[in-house]
């Protein structure tokens, strides 16, 4: 069942949203219990068809596998926003050079409020702000483990652990993007990269999270 959408979403091309869907589905499907002699099956499709997917679309995948490794072997084409990136988090050093004076959003970061925005968080705030905003998310993601773990059902518990895992995913892969760790997949951060319906599905999520959690402590108290 989520071969198919991850199928529509990889003929995009869309890399990121298929790791996305494909790696929440993993995870409800792991924590579900179900066992390995399903697991492994679905493990081995899946790699399969990943193959046949990067022998598909071809020069649009080692392209970006080429620029990942050195993104310098093309400054002023496919490498520049990778290039740019790395410079804006270098020049933020450790305290940063302060909020709103940022010069690689100028001109340099093509649409740095989209999928690079971390990028121009570390070159503002620096090393230490980076470092709390990604506490932050860890903890916003602990407390949402804790939410399904209370949850007295079982449909609480998936629904929040899957909303969880999509932006924990959705989180490792942006910063892991912009700091050229992984090759470009095209990601935003939540909460932070421009996006007014995205915004909105995010504060939707949130609010059912909440939800699960009211539920939670209304009945343990009755």
């Amino acid at each position: 069942i989520v071969g198919v959408p991850m199928a529509l979403i990889v003929i995009e091309p869309h890399l990121s949203g298929t790791i996305l869907v494909g790696g929440v589905g993993a995870i409800l499907i792991f924590v579900g219990g179900a066992s390995m002699k399903y697991i492994t099956p679905i493990i081995g499709t899946a790699a399969v068809g990943g193959t046949v997917a990067v022998i598909k679309l071809g020069n649009y995948m080692s392209d970006r596998i080429k620029i990942w490794l050195n993104p310098f072997s093309d400054p002023q084409g496919d490498g520049f926003q990778t290039i740019q990136s790395l410079f804006a988090i270098g020049s933020g050093g450790l305290f940063g050079l302060g909020l709103g004076r940022s010069k690689q959003k100028y001109l340099y970061i093509p649409e740095p409020q989209n999928d690079f925005i971390f990028a121009i968080v570390c070159e503002e705030l620096g090393f230490i702000g980076a470092l709390i905003i990604i506490t932050l998310f860890v903890l916003l993601i602990f407390r949402g483990y804790q939410i399904a773990l209370s949850s007295p059902d079982k449909f609480g518990f998936f629904l929040v652990v899957g909303i969880m895992t999509r932006i924990a995913l959705q989180t490792v892969l942006n910063i892991c993007v912009v700091t050229n760790t992984i090759p470009v997949t095209g990601i935003s951060l939540p909460f932070f990269s421009a996006g007014g319906t995205a915004l909105t599905m995010l504060l939707f999520e949130m609010g059912i999270v909440m939800s699960v959690s009211r539920y939670s402590k209304l009945n343990k108290n009755s």
